[in-house]
């Protein structure tokens, strides 16, 4: 007959194969993910996947454009400098990305923001488009290797339009906010159900289409905190940190691969060089 074990001893041999099988599962989630962000690994990796995507997502505001586009709306209404501070924020992952929406829209509306005066300000400031060097060349090679190319912000659709059409992106491939105003053209809040209105939106528009087109290879470029969690919290296979506007070092630490420059996409695409 057997000796029969403590059932202390029992407890605590359970205890540890507890523990062996979380170290185990959290190991194989680790290696499902790819190597260690930033990594010569995790680098090369990227680069064979953007060879092979069947779908980007891009920022817009400091990834697309040099520019964020509420904080040219901040500055349309005399509040820039207050509106930048907030969106620092907000893309710094320090706030929930709902509530410095609220509070940026509702500060310009303290301060005259009225539907008649957004339609302006959009017109002005759409007019000359500040693009990140190389962006445009970018986004027409993905094109070219039959790539679908979207475009997730948290900024407007009225001033992301007009950039998707240049950049030859239907309008349904854009995935942005929308500001609500009244019949006398008064503020009334931001279209809150749009995905990418609140904290992991942009997890939420990949989901989306992942279900909806059954896309395996899908990969964010992105500068900010709610760009990253499409690859952290979300479906994306890579995230491609662009820091041509901004270095945010949690950005810098947290990308499969961080860039300054389009360029080092180009290069890394066919015929790239070409252009």
């Amino acid at each position: 007959m057997a000796p029969k074990i403590p059932r202390r001893a029992q407890a605590g041999t359970l205890v540890v194969l507890g523990a062996l099988v979380v170290l185990a599962s959290l190991r194989a989630l680790s290696s499902s993910r790819g190597p260690a962000p930033g990594t010569p690994e995790a680098i090369e990796r990227t680069k064979e996947l953007l060879l092979k995507a069947d779908a980007v997502f891009f920022d817009v505001d400091s990834t697309v454009l040099k520019t964020e586009g509420i904080d040219q709306m901040g500055h349309c209404f005399g509040v820039m400098k207050e509106i930048a501070e907030l969106t620092h924020k907000a893309m710094n992952g320090n706030v929930k990305f709902q509530d410095a929406m609220n509070d940026r829209l509702q500060l310009m509306a303290d301060h005259g923001m009225t539907k008649r005066g957004l339609d302006k300000c959009v017109e002005r400031e759409a007019r000359f488009p500040a693009w990140s060097p190389g962006v445009r060349e970018v986004v027409k090679m993905f094109h070219k290797q039959g790539t679908n190319v979207y475009l997730v912000s948290g900024g407007f659709k009225n001033m992301l339009y007009p950039l998707a059409l240049e950049l030859h992106i239907p309008q349904n491939q854009v995935y942005a906010n929308e500001v609500l105003f009244d019949e006398d053209g008064n503020y009334a809040g931001f279209d809150r159900s749009n995905p990418t209105a609140a904290s992991g939106g942009k997890p939420k528009v990949l989901k989306m289409m992942k279900r909806k087109h059954g896309y395996k290879t899908m990969i964010m470029f992105g500068d900010g905190a709610t760009d990253m969690d499409a690859r952290t919290e979300g479906p994306a296979a890579a995230f491609v940190g662009y820091g041509g506007v901004t270095v945010r070092p949690k950005i810098q630490a947290g990308a499969d691969w961080f860039i300054t420059d389009f360029q080092e996409i180009l290069d890394v695409l066919p015929k790239g060089h070409e252009l």
